[in-house]
């Protein structure tokens, strides 16, 4: 769980987070076709999503990142998009 104090840097909680990346790979991912137009490709968006995450984790180690409260919220945000 997030500790209180950190939520004063952070403005969304690691759900809602995890939701507005989802939602940001849902318009790159949809695929045409012919009889029922856009399809929404909620695995790829997913897939994405958590790839996006990675790297950010990835980098917030690469650079020796102190905080680990952030590096806690990411791991959350993580959680979130597997569920």
């Amino acid at each position: 769980m997030i500790p209180s104090k950190l939520f004063n840097y952070i403005v969304m909680t690691p759900r809602e987070k995890a939701k507005e990346l989802f939602r940001k790979f849902i318009a790159p991912t949809q695929q045409w076709d012919d009889v029922d137009g856009y399809i929404t490709d909620e695995y790829n968006a997913k897939q994405c999503s958590l790839i996006a995450v990675d790297e950010v984790i990835e980098a917030l180690h690469e650079h020796h990142w102190q905080n680990r409260l952030i590096i806690n919220y990411w791991e959350e945000v993580k959680q979130e998009i597997e569920k």
